[in-house]
């Protein structure tokens, strides 16, 4: 009988970290793993869950904020239904995102089942009142790269570090591959082949550094007139301050003469991947990541990345062989490594290839399903 693994995620868009939870349950092998999802409302998350064929279920409940009361939260209405919901479904375990933490180690500690928190970032901070709840009543914490649990931790860590354990995950080099066809974009865009275009996908919202991608596009434009630009992407959470971000963004392309004529944005685009292909270097501006998912598919789709060196991207992106890494903040830096691989065919199919194995080699879905997998079984064997 395969073990029953409850997803609970209290965001329902789709973003980088609900990429690596998709990943992860299409990997996952379901002669052994029965897969469900808990989501508070409908949307992106459940809807492509679904289509993987995991069964979801509508739980209404609201994220919790950083500075939450574990004793308080984890009596809440919510916790209780969490609770039934792995009661009825018979869960083995619990794979949780942040908001959801005391609904979830609530509903685990009620069915005395184990619940890993699965880290995808570090800016969650742990207040004095949360340190045992973290140390003691979580099963296990898996950190998406080491980025995130050094910097989760803090220079003085209030538990061990090799108590969260680092897996960073994987993209399926089977559906991000070099074959796949760009054309819709490009005819979209309305330009040749031999156009050189520089790509970017990424949600609306400053950490991604869209004004930092125009401000690279406007230098890159000094020196190579002939280049276009595309971005793809959406506010996919709604947020208000994340909306007005992306209409100043928007505004500010509009209203420069060369970004007008150069810089396409998209939206959001139904196949990221057509986005890749189309292009002929990935730029990935973000002020920080904790891994960034972007950066994987693009290599595994044999595309060099120009990526900032702050974070997750420096633990998967190899200077100067699977693409370059820059510092934070400087366009002028991207501008110099992206005139370099426009210029340089070779050196881009060389990165592009040398990408591609780095991804085979050690950032697949299947490798890190079978690690996460590992995880649970052990986590599961010691309760039961």
């Amino acid at each position: 009988m395969p073990h029953t693994l409850l997803f609970v995620s209290a965001y329902t868009g789709l973003g980088g970290g609900e990429s690596v939870q998709l990943n992860l349950m299409g990997a996952l092998d379901p002669a052994e793993w029965a897969l469900h999802l808990a989501s508070p409302r409908e949307g992106q998350l459940p809807e492509a869950a679904r289509a993987l064929g995991v069964r979801t279920h509508i739980v209404p409940y609201r994220g919790v904020p950083t500075w939450f009361l574990p004793p308080v939260w984890m009596r809440l209405s919510a916790a209780r239904r969490l609770a039934a919901l792995a009661r009825d479904v018979g869960a083995s375990a619990i794979h949780t995102d942040y908001h959801s933490l005391p609904f979830a180690v609530s509903a685990g500690q009620a069915n005395r089942i184990p619940v890993i928190w699965n880290a995808m970032g570090w800016w969650f901070p742990v207040h004095p009142w949360q340190r045992r709840f973290f140390r003691e009543d979580l099963t296990q914490i898996v950190a998406i790269t080491e980025a995130v649990r050094d910097r989760w931790l803090g220079a003085e860590p209030f538990m061990p570090r090799e108590r969260v354990r680092v897996i960073v995950p994987g993209v399926d080099p089977a559906v991000f591959h070099p074959g796949v066809d760009g054309g819709p974009v490009r005819a979209r865009l309305n330009i040749a082949p031999d156009v050189p275009l520089v790509g970017m996908i990424a949600r609306f919202q400053r950490v991604k550094g869209h004004d930092i991608f125009q401000q690279m596009a406007r230098r890159v434009l000094a020196q190579m007139p002939e280049a276009r630009f595309v971005v793809a992407g959406e506010n996919v959470f709604g947020v208000s301050k994340d909306e007005a971000y992306k209409q100043s963004i928007l505004q500010a392309a509009r209203e420069d003469p060369a970004l007008s004529a150069a810089l396409a944005y998209l939206g959001f685009w139904e196949d990221a991947r057509e986005v890749i292909a189309a292009s002929d270097v990935i730029v990935c501006p973000s002020r920080f990541e904790s891994l960034g998912m972007v950066h994987l598919e693009s290599m595994a789709m044999a595309r060099p990345v120009v990526s900032m060196d702050n974070g997750g991207p420096a633990e998967t992106v190899v200077e100067g062989e699977t693409g370059f890494l820059v510092p934070p903040e400087d366009p002028d830096a991207l501008a110099e490594r992206v005139v370099r691989l426009l210029r340089d065919p070779a050196l881009r199919a060389r990165m592009g290839a040398a990408g591609r194995e780095r991804v085979l080699a050690h950032y697949t879905a299947a490798g890190y399903a079978a690690q996460i997998a590992a995880v649970f079984e052990r986590a599961i064997g010691s309760v039961t």
